[in-house]
C-alpha cells in the first residue's frame, strides 16, 4: 500500500512539473506572441486561422489500469495477502469536432471508441503465485476539452488541454469477459483529463501529437460481499495514459 501511494505521488509530481513548464513556455515567449497575426513563416497557419470550426480523426495508443484502495477486510482476511492493479495496453479511434473560442482557445469534443485490457493481481497466503483477473473493455467515450494554444512559430504551436470524459463499457455484459474475471466493474465512468501536445500546420491538414493523463473521479467497483477478491477492495479508480495522433482540417 505504501509503495502504491509513493508511486502515485511520484507520478503526480511529474505531471505538475510538466504543467508548470508548459505554462512557462506559453506565457514567457514574447517574441512568439508577437507573431500571432501571422509571420512570414506561418503560411499554412494563416489559412487554418480563418476557420471557425473544423473536423478530424484521432488514432492513438493507451496504457490503462486501476488505482486501488484496500478495505479493512484485507487486513483481517486469512486468504489473500497481496492485491495490486495490472496495467495493460490498447488503442483508440475517435472523431474530432473543434470549435474556436478566440485566438488562443478551442472547445473540443472527441467521440469514439477505446479498447483496453487491464486487471487485478492477487496472491493467496497458501501460494506465492500471482493470479490475474483480466478486464477486457471496449469503451464508447466522449471527451469534452478546452484547449489552450500558444502563438504560432514557423507553422507550429504548442498547446495544453484539460476537461472531462464520460465512457461506457459496451462489453460489460459480455459472457466471455465474465468467464475471465469475477470482480465486477461499473460500465459507467467519468474521468478528469489533462495533456500537452504540438500542432504542425501543413497545406491540407493539421497534425497534432498529444500525450494525456486521465483519472477517474468516482469508485467504479461493484461490491460483492460473496466474493473474497471483491471484499478486500474498498475503492477502484481508473487511470489512463494516452498517446494520440490528431489529423484535422
Amino acid at each position: 500500500m505504501v509503495v502504491t501511494k509513493f508511486w502515485y505521488m511520484h507520478h503526480l509530481f511529474r505531471y505538475k512539473v510538466a504543467f508548470f513548464l508548459v505554462l512557462s513556455f506559453l506565457f514567457t515567449s514574447n517574441d512568439t506572441v508577437a507573431q500571432l497575426g501571422g509571420g512570414r513563416d506561418n503560411y499554412n497557419f494563416r489559412d487554418f486561422q480563418k476557420k471557425a470550426y473544423y473536423f478530424g480523426m484521432t488514432l492513438g495508443l493507451n496504457s490503462s489500469g486501476y488505482r486501488l484502495n484496500q478495505s479493512t477486510h484485507f487486513i483481517n482476511n486469512d486468504s489473500i495477502n497481496i492485491t495490486e492493479a495490472a496495467a495493460g495496453g490498447g488503442f483508440i479511434l475517435n472523431g474530432i469536432i473543434n470549435l474556436k473560442l478566440g485566438d488562443f482557445f478551442d472547445f473540443r469534443a472527441l467521440p469514439g471508441f477505446a479498447f483496453s485490457n487491464r486487471g487485478f493481481e492477487f496472491s493467496n497466503n497458501d501460494s506465492s503465485e500471482l493470479k490475474k483477473r483480466s478486464v477486457e473493455s471496449v469503451f464508447f467515450e466522449v471527451p469534452f476539452l478546452i484547449r489552450f494554444k500558444s502563438a504560432p512559430y514557423k507553422d507550429k504551436r504548442a498547446f495544453m488541454v484539460a476537461g472531462m470524459k464520460y465512457s461506457y463499457d459496451v462489453q460489460s455484459n459480455s459472457k466471455t469477459r465474465d468467464a475471465k474475471t469475477l470482480i465486477k466493474i461499473s460500465p459507467h465512468d467519468f474521468q478528469l483529463e489533462i495533456g500537452v501536445g504540438m500542432q504542425f500546420f501543413y497545406p491540407y491538414f493539421i497534425f497534432s501529437p498529444e500525450i494525456k493523463y486521465s483519472r477517474g473521479v468516482g469508485n467504479i467497483l461493484i461490491y460483492d460481499d460473496q466474493l473474497n477478491e471483491s471484499k478486500v477492495l474498498e475503492n477502484v479508480v481508473s487511470q489512463v495514459i494516452t498517446l494520440s495522433f490528431h489529423f484535422e482540417g
